[in-house]
């Protein structure tokens, strides 16, 4: 077994599958060491790694940049990934069968990013996203196309109250004919947290319904901060 499977296999699944059925995101062990962070980190300032660079301002998506990985990825970002989409998997076809809906994914990531470049989306969505003082990123989701893992993860390559203040984590989900609920959690430094990407199931007298969840970061109050984002679908 590799160490980034034994990384991700040393979650509490369980726990961490009740924790996503009842708020939509939960946290995972840590899933690098500070080393591999800060390699990730230092990435950021070599452009020929990326396929394309984002200024959130530009676009009204908050104030800071991101940028999109080209392949083949880092090993942290390939390995992490091959290692959380087979968990990540079962809680994904629970979701589905519960909405009524037909989960299309196989069983391996390769097969399913086969499939989303046969449908054209063939643009790679792994982000690393880079926050200064100030900078925050809007409610929001990352859809990119018409095949859709429901799932994702992000992992802080900073330390919260050593290299930032602020930027804690946030989810808003909103239910019909209710307010919305926001959760905000503050990432410990390269643990992953998982969230859904797009509506997760809620139980309601009538059967189960979809709650549509965006996700966004709170504003950067002092330092720096660096998420590691990892998406299972292509764009």
């Amino acid at each position: 077994m590799n160490h980034w499977k034994q990384r991700v296999d040393g979650a509490d699944w369980d726990a961490v599958t009740t924790e996503l059925s009842d708020y939509g995101g939960a946290l995972l062990p840590p899933l690098l060491t500070p080393e591999e962070a800060d390699h990730l980190k230092s990435l950021y300032d070599e452009p020929a790694r990326f396929r394309s660079t984002v200024h959130m301002a530009r676009h009204r998506f908050g104030e800071g940049t991101y940028r999109y990985f080209t392949t083949p990825y880092p090993e942290p970002v390939e390995q992490l990934k091959q290692a959380l989409y087979p968990r990540l998997l079962p809680i994904a076809r629970d979701w589905y069968a519960k909405l009524g809906r037909e989960a299309p994914w196989p069983d391996t990531l390769d097969e399913w990013l086969d499939m989303c470049h046969a449908a054209g989306q063939v643009k790679p969505t792994a982000i690393l996203l880079r926050y200064g003082k100030g900078d925050w990123n809007a409610l929001h989701r990352d859809l990119y196309g018409d095949l859709v893992f429901p799932l994702q993860v992000v992992v802080n390559l900073n330390e919260p109250g050593a290299d930032h203040t602020g930027g804690e984590f946030l989810l808003v989900e909103q239910r019909p004919r209710a307010q919305s609920r926001g959760t905000a959690t503050l990432l410990p430094h390269c643990q992953g947290y998982v969230f859904t990407t797009r509506d997760r199931p809620v139980r309601s007298a009538r059967g189960w319904f979809a709650a549509p969840v965006r996700h966004g970061v709170s504003a950067i109050t002092e330092g720096q901060r660096h998420t590691l984002g990892l998406l299972f679908h292509d764009a």
